[in-house]
């Protein structure tokens, strides 16, 4: 499982790397120390946390309510597989974005969840972006 340094997890929650390293000491969200002694976020727990973020109302005044040129950077927090379509939803900060799209092409971008990814939106077209 991908694992997020703060920095990377406060972009991918729309946060500052203050406030994340905040919500990180407070508990909110569960870290672990590489080899190197950095701290970092496992992909599921960013994922369930994202979720619960924005359920919550969520992320403090720090938050960013905008996005350049239609892209989201987020976290995959769900995938459900068909036997031909697949829906992807992403978390990218307090935006919850889902993308209908081809099993195949879940398969080939090698999606999972806790993964970052990009939800592109184009009139009523979300496309993801593998990061």
């Amino acid at each position: 499982m991908q694992s997020y340094t703060i920095g990377q997890a406060a972009r991918l929650l729309g946060v500052s790397p203050d406030t994340a390293r905040r919500w990180a000491d407070a508990g909110r969200v569960a870290t672990h120390r590489d080899e190197s002694g950095r701290r970092l976020i496992d992909g599921g727990d960013l994922a369930a946390f994202s979720v619960e973020l924005a359920k919550g109302g969520g992320a403090e005044e720090d938050a960013s309510h905008t996005s350049v040129r239609n892209a989201f950077p987020g976290i995959v927090t769900a995938i459900k597989l068909g036997d031909v379509a697949a829906q992807v939803e992403i978390q990218a900060g307090p935006h919850r974005l889902v993308s209908l799209l081809t099993r195949e092409a879940v398969e080939e971008l090698g999606l999972e969840v806790g993964m970052e990814a990009t939800a592109r939106v184009k009139s009523t077209n979300v496309h993801i972006d593998r990061t």
